[in-house]
């Protein structure tokens, strides 16, 4: 797994009525990990949609729940790139609790411009953010 984590405690809200995890909030947790370890690679959205017009959307994804999270749970959310084109990205995350493996996901994102919704070409900073830390 990733060397990022990012922290999530899991709240009743985050729950169903068994006081388990809803399916669901798994992406929430892992769309978090992702805007926070973007967040700490120096990539802000809000700016990149102002100063690039480039909007980051989820164009595919694919989750496999191995084990359920459960109510007061403190997780570990990971994020890695796993592969890197023009204007899509690939990432592999997982959501963990103690170490032992819960969920994990595959996520793509596309880079599409603001003004049209068309795919358009990482900017720069955001390229080289990802190239930095590319699984390889």
């Amino acid at each position: 797994m990733s060397d990022y984590r990012w922290p999530v405690r899991v709240y009743y809200e985050d729950t169903d009525a068994g006081g388990v995890v809803y399916y669901a909030n798994y992406l929430k947790f892992m769309e978090r990990a992702r805007s926070e370890w973007l967040r700490a690679l120096g990539v802000e959205q809000d700016q990149l949609r102002v100063e690039a017009g480039a909007l980051l959307m989820v164009h595919s994804l694919s989750v496999k729940y191995l084990r359920p999270a459960k109510f007061n749970q403190q997780l570990s959310v990971t994020v890695e790139v796993n592969h890197l084109g023009r204007a899509k990205v690939d990432f592999r995350q997982g959501i963990l609790c103690d170490d032992q493996l819960l969920c994990q996901g595959e996520v793509t994102i596309a880079c599409v411009s603001e003004i049209n919704g068309k795919p358009m070409a990482f900017p720069t900073k955001l390229k080289e953010a990802f190239q930095g830390v590319l699984v390889r």
